[in-house]
């Protein structure tokens, strides 16, 4: 039977990021894709115009159809915007016992926009973070969560022991951002790292990446792979859908999701 996943994320309207992006990537990678989606947003490679929460009623209504009807394997959380709703996906998750919890700390869109409201990191920290299997903080997102800066590999660990203190598994810091050896991601596991080293990709076609990175690792997660090797296969994916990203819109352009079928 195919593994089925969850994300519960906001909605891109422009089909390159959120839950439409974490939709392909779960999809491409062997996995039948369901969705919670908890912000509507009016966005384009260019950027989010608008936000329009839905209320945490409707979302803990998805939730429940969802978990009563289909086997869930993996849950990848993306943006959640409010407190109350962080909140409240953490209880859900502590309801229905859900073990393979990925949760990835969208906080800010590419083009700066704020995805996650100030409020909500307490909640952040305190409901959800603990609960997670995998932590999945760009580096903007882990100086956020733990009030350090970080410019090379050595802060990363430092900021990755930070994190996993949190409660969380497994931390991976995904390296775009480094000014050293950048591309290169850090995962932790209360005892050891391991490094992902990758090619740091010139391009403008990098709107979704991180979504897209998240939802890869929770589908890989779901079809059964050690946590090491699952981050393997979506890094190699992810960095492939950048290689063969999508020139449209007037921004920055979407990753390819299914660049193998082409």
């Amino acid at each position: 039977m195919i593994k089925q996943v969850l994300t519960i994320a906001g909605s891109d309207s422009g089909g390159g990021a959120g839950v439409q992006a974490d939709l392909k990537a779960m999809s491409a990678n062997g996995t039948f894709a369901m969705s919670v989606i908890t912000s509507i947003t009016a966005q384009n490679t260019r950027g989010v115009t608008a936000i329009h929460n839905v209320p945490d009623t409707i979302i803990e209504a998805q939730i429940d159809a969802i978990i009563d009807d289909f086997d869930v394997e993996a849950v990848k959380t993306g943006m959640l915007s409010t407190a109350t709703t962080t909140a409240l996906i953490g209880r859900k998750m502590k309801q229905y016992g859900i073990k393979k919890l990925i949760v990835d700390p969208v906080m800010v869109s590419k083009s700066g926009h704020e995805l996650l409201q100030p409020n909500a990191i307490k909640w952040l920290i305190q409901d959800l973070i603990p609960l997670a299997f995998l932590l999945t903080p760009n580096i903007p997102e882990a100086e956020r969560l733990t009030g350090m800066t970080i410019r090379t590999l050595k802060e990363a660990r430092e900021a990755a022991k930070a994190l996993y203190k949190l409660g969380c598994q497994h931390v991976l810091i995904k390296g775009g951002h480094l000014t050293e050896n950048p591309a290169t991601d850090l995962l932790y596991d209360g005892r050891y790292f391991r490094m992902y080293k990758g090619k740091f990709i010139d391009t403008k076609t990098t709107h979704g990446t991180g979504c897209t990175y998240a939802s890869a690792i929770t589908a890989q997660l779901a079809l059964g792979k050690p946590i090491a090797d699952a981050i393997e296969v979506a890094k190699t994916y992810t960095t492939s859908a950048i290689l063969h990203g999508l020139s449209i819109g007037h921004g920055h352009g979407p990753t390819n999701h299914f660049f193998f079928l082409s």
